[in-house]
């Protein structure tokens, strides 16, 4: 991934809870630099209120959007407005979309189409077509959040438990995008897999389904062998991947 590429970052403050906030920011780090940081809604509200207590600390900028009229959604409106704006100001080479929206999948679509690298972010809940429409989708359950509601009556965070089991649909995906990076002895180099399995379905993460690492899943899983290998001139080593069924 490339990691110093300039982000705008637009939360869609109508329907992220301000408490992935930390947690948020970052992982954004890990893509990029946020260096245009926008969150959207009617400050008016109450519902509001928390995100108001941590927008300074994270220099967010809050930019008011008034309902003007009941059952409509403004605040879509005005951050998808703002987006095109940005884009067009060549300010920054990367977005990412912080939002459970549907609304949002022709923003991205958009955005990706005039070469934009588009990040998305949002609960379980969000529809596959924004989800489809983003290079990269991270469910903001698997970054944590600190809240009230995630302890126990003693104060204790509980555990989260996992988004996902590893499904026979989920170990096709990795076997044939093992299969797909192979050379012609079944052995894939495990960075080229994990970019392979992305660009095939933006929504995985191995976070989703309790691990930090893509190295760890495989390793986990009996459908595949893994290998380590030196690198001349470096301490570090490169990690493969195989089929068991290649050999």
């Amino acid at each position: 991934m490339i990691k110093d590429i300039k982000i705008a970052v637009l939360i869609d403050g109508d329907n992220i809870p301000s408490k992935y906030i930390s947690e948020m920011m970052e992982e954004i780090t890990k893509y990029g630099t946020p260096t245009i940081k926008r969150i959207y809604g009617d400050w008016t509200k109450p519902y509001l209120t928390k995100w108001k207590k941590v927008l300074l600390e994270h220099a967010i900028n809050p930019i008011q959007q008034y309902s003007y009229t009941s059952g409509k959604n403004a605040t879509d409106s005005a951050m998808i407005i703002d987006a095109m704006d940005i884009l067009y100001s060549e300010k920054v080479n990367g977005f990412c979309l912080i939002s459970s929206d549907s609304d949002f999948t022709k923003l991205a679509t958009r955005l990706r189409e005039a070469g934009m690298v588009v990040y998305g972010m949002g609960e379980k809940k969000t529809p596959d077509p924004f989800i489809v429409a983003c290079d990269k989708f991270i469910y903001l359950e698997i970054l944590g959040g600190s809240d009230d509601n995630d302890k126990d009556e003693k104060g204790r965070k509980r555990k989260k438990s996992n988004l996902y089991n590893i499904t026979p649909k989920v170990i096709k995906l990795l076997k044939n995008s093992v299969d797909d990076a192979a050379d012609d002895d079944g052995w894939a180099f495990l960075g080229d897999v994990g970019t392979l399995i992305i660009k095939k379905q933006p929504n995985f993460d191995s976070r989703n389904f309790g691990f930090q690492k893509l190295t760890p899943l495989f390793k986990s899983l009996p459908q595949f062998e893994l290998e380590e290998r030196n690198q001349s001139n470096s301490r570090f080593k490169l990690i493969y991947v195989r089929n068991v069924n290649a050999k």
